[in-house]
């Protein structure tokens, strides 16, 4: 597999990881996340699914696009996937909503770039 469809297949993957979460807090709101253990777990999933995607996008992509904060998504997931301390979930919370959704527009302008290079 040629580096630009690897890095498209882990560009999907952050994408669809991030598009998952949208939808699963669509109708929460921080008190119901709070509560909601599964969804919680849920989330927690796909912010790791979305850091290692992101651990394995190539570097030249990465510097290509400094507007992803790769470093940030990629220790996001360390922080989790070893419980580095207690995970903070207002943290999540502001990640969710107030980064997630502008990270997600970033990345749909990443994949027609790169499937552009496919054809």
């Amino acid at each position: 597999m040629e580096p630009e469809d690897r890095d498209s297949a882990y560009i999907w993957d952050m994408l669809d990881a991030a598009s998952a979460i949208l939808d699963f807090i669509e109708a929460a709101d921080f008190d119901a996340y709070l509560e909601d253990r599964k969804l919680q777990l849920a989330v927690e999933r796909a912010l790791e699914i979305m850091g290692e995607a992101a651990r394995n996008v190539s570097i030249d992509l990465q510097l290509k696009h400094p507007e992803i904060p790769w470093k940030g998504i990629i220790a996001q997931r360390n922080v989790l996937a070893h419980n580095y301390g207690a995970i903070k979930q207002d943290l999540i919370w502001e990640v969710l909503t107030v980064h997630l959704p502008d990270l997600a527009g970033q990345l749909k302008q990443i994949i027609p770039e790169q499937s552009l290079r496919e054809e």
